[in-house]
């Protein structure tokens, strides 16, 4: 594994950090707590050292299940684990944007015991759509948690790009936050231009849904039927064919060293400079293995970037 500091703080981070939306959530298909334990210990044994979660990662009827799960798989080990979660929104609230001071304490708070630590390293704003949902109070609030050593950095976790990038700029040049989460991936590039202006002002920069939400795992089919209330069930069969045909056009991208689909896309995410580390929200141990991988393969010669940039002649949604 490699490691990277990430933007200006203190935090050494693997290059691939594992995401934890899927543990006990239906949006991905529900992993059951053996199967999330071991995707956990396996991360550790490859030298992942950076996890991400979210009260949101819960149901209807609890917040924070990922959270749980994580906290129990990093028992004993958290000294050597950076750990990000969020604030802002819960589904027992409907995934109701709430991003205001009060909050912010009272999320954390329940955020630490869930997690079975005293402090968290990065606490990310969770996926505002608009500057109006900030609450001028919840600046104080962060601070004071900054200062009682429950939060050692803030970040924001950018959601609906277009509406929002300018958000993070000016929280960047405020130096309010830290770090951003940004969706980037072979199948949606928009965020090029931020992670490199972010990258330049010394803002760590987490990649997420590099695999496109499964699509560029390589095991979508033309015919894949997702579950209903996953997040591909919105997708038109149309659309599904429009990113399968996509992804095999840059099946060329697989090879030499180079053994998965997987590990193809997350190696062109950790090729741009402004990326400090890339997420993956792999489910089995056997996918952590294989994703944790990409981070010591050799980068693509500049041809082959080339050639992506090429294929690559248009942007899919995030969904």
């Amino acid at each position: 594994m490699q490691y990277a500091t990430l933007g200006a703080t203190d935090l050494r981070v693997s290059q691939v950090g594992l995401g934890t939306w899927s543990f006990n959530s239906s949006v991905y298909g529900p992993v059951a707590e053996d199967e999330a334990q071991r995707a956990i210990a396996a991360a550790r044994e490859m030298g992942i050292n950076f996890f991400d979660t979210a009260p949101l990662y819960g149901d209807a009827e609890r917040d924070g299940i990922a959270e749980e799960v994580l906290g129990r798989g990093l028992r004993g080990w958290r000294e050597q684990a950076v750990i990000s979660t969020k604030f802002g929104r819960k589904p027992t609230e409907g995934n109701k944007p709430n991003f205001y001071g009060a909050y912010a304490v009272q999320s954390v708070e329940e955020s630490l015991v869930r997690l079975g630590t005293d402090y968290i390293d990065v606490l990310f704003f969770h996926s505002p759509f608009s500057p109006d949902e900030i609450h001028d109070d919840v600046w104080a609030a962060l601070d004071g948690l900054v200062a009682a050593g429950k939060v050692r950095y803030i970040g924001h976790s950018i959601s609906k790009f277009a509406a929002t990038a300018g958000m993070a700029r000016d929280w960047a040049d405020e130096r309010k936050i830290a770090a951003v989460q940004v969706v980037y991936s072979l199948l949606n590039r928009e965020a090029g231009q931020l992670i490199a202006a972010l990258g330049a002002a010394g803002v760590g920069v987490v990649a997420r849904e590099s695999l496109a939400n499964g699509f560029l795992s390589g095991a979508v089919a033309r015919d894949a039927v997702f579950p209903s209330g996953s997040l591909n069930a919105r997708y038109s069969r149309e659309e599904i064919v429009e990113r399968v045909e996509q992804v095999e056009r840059l099946s060329f991208l697989v090879r030499g060293e180079v053994a998965s689909l997987p590990q193809a896309a997350l190696r062109w995410v950790l090729d741009d400079p402004g990326v400090s580390l890339v997420l993956t929200g792999a489910k089995t141990a056997a996918e952590v293995a294989d994703c944790a991988a990409a981070a010591d393969l050799g980068g693509y010669s500049s041809d082959e970037l080339a050639r992506v940039s090429a294929v690559c002649d248009r942007d899919f949604p995030a969904a």
